[in-house]
């Protein structure tokens, strides 16, 4: 297809979805608009989670803020640089001389929100839940991100990698906006999400980096993909299916060249006790011996064998078991007049 006609053909895939009322179609819009127009396929408001079933919680603003009720009805304004407590009184939110179903707070002349001990950009949601209060940071995507890439790689770092992740985090965002968002919140603020800690975690690296990659995303076959990312794999990432359940046409096994990376190899050391009290159900433990593993050599299922029986334990269950990184390891077993050990070497699993 040649370039020129594929906004053409986009467009005219995306209107008999809109008349069908089919969900999700503004999805489809945003790869449209990519491919289009980039600063309009940016233009999305994120709902980030900041904190969530808290029973109060510290707000403010940097500039004057209008403080509205849930209908969005202005109720007063709060100074600058003051620091508020809203608390949960059941089914409404107290703040400051108002109380009110949902207190929002939005700054005015380009202030930042101020949300437990930390600034963002945007403006702020509250709202009361059976378990507390939770604050949400309404965001506009691309400043979102300005946060999200420092939390995840130094500004400084070259701005082809910067700009490699940027696309990989915009990705990922708008991935779990569709799938994983709720009434309330798109994506939360921590590692199971993308690690967001405002402005703290900006730079003029990160922000360059997002400003040129404004709008790109990854695509398969016309959608945007789960774009997860890594610090390491250890030299080679796993096909997913390995690690998850659902097999995905481009989460497949590459060679990696990560070998720079300060957790590529890792080496943690146990005695035979320490070992038999972790895995139990075999008594003292003689062996660990894999019976199946990927491609790459992550383990899939060791048989452990002790004085009293054997059993198989998934490399997921001996990971967390043991507290290793990941199941890429070795068993490297050690004999000493003391005592013996057994010492596991590998690297980091690929998958956030």
């Amino acid at each position: 297809m040649p370039l020129e006609s594929f906004p053409v053909f986009l467009l005219s895939q995306l209107v008999p979805l809109i008349r069908r009322g089919v969900g999700k179609w503004w999805l489809f819009a945003l790869v449209w608009l990519a491919a289009t127009d980039p600063g309009r396929a940016s233009a999305v408001e994120l709902r980030v989670a900041i904190k969530d079933g808290v029973n109060q919680l510290t707000l403010g603003s940097s500039t004057q803020a209008v403080v509205r009720d849930g209908a969005y009805r202005s109720l007063g304004a709060i100074g600058g640089m003051n620091a508020y407590t809203a608390q949960s009184t059941g089914s409404r939110i107290a703040l400051s001389r108002w109380q009110a179903g949902k207190i929002w707070i939005e700054p005015t002349e380009g202030g930042y929100v101020f949300i437990g001990d930390r600034w963002y950009r945007g403006k702020t949601l509250v709202v009361p839940t059976p378990r507390g209060l939770t604050a949400v940071n309404y965001v506009d995507l691309e400043q979102y991100l300005y946060s999200v890439l420092g939390g995840e790689m130094n500004g400084n770092w070259p701005q082809e990698a910067l700009k490699a992740q940027a696309v990989a985090a915009r990705s990922y965002a708008l991935y779990k906006r569709e799938r994983t968002g709720n009434k309330l919140f798109d994506v939360g603020d921590t590692p199971t999400w993308q690690v967001y800690d405002g402005l703290r975690d900006e730079s003029v690296g990160t922000q360059t980096a997002v400003e040129a990659t404004k709008g790109q995303v990854l695509t398969y076959g016309g959608q945007i993909i789960e774009a997860v990312f890594h610090s390491s794999s250890g030299g080679c990432t796993e096909n997913v299916e390995n690690v998850w359940t659902q097999a995905l046409p481009y989460l497949r096994s590459v060679k990696d060249f990560d070998q720079g990376s300060p957790v590529y190899q890792w080496t943690k050391t146990f005695s035979r006790g320490e070992l038999s009290k972790r895995i139990s159900g075999v008594g003292t433990i003689l062996s660990l011996q894999p019976e199946r593993v990927t491609t790459c050599g992550r383990v899939i299922s060791m048989k452990v064998i002790g004085d009293r029986g054997s059993r198989t334990v998934s490399g997921e269950s001996l990971r967390s078991a043991l507290g290793l990184k990941s199941t890429l390891f070795k068993i490297i077993p050690q004999t000493s007049s003391a005592f013996n050990k057994v010492k596991s070497q590998g690297s980091p699993d690929i998958f956030k």
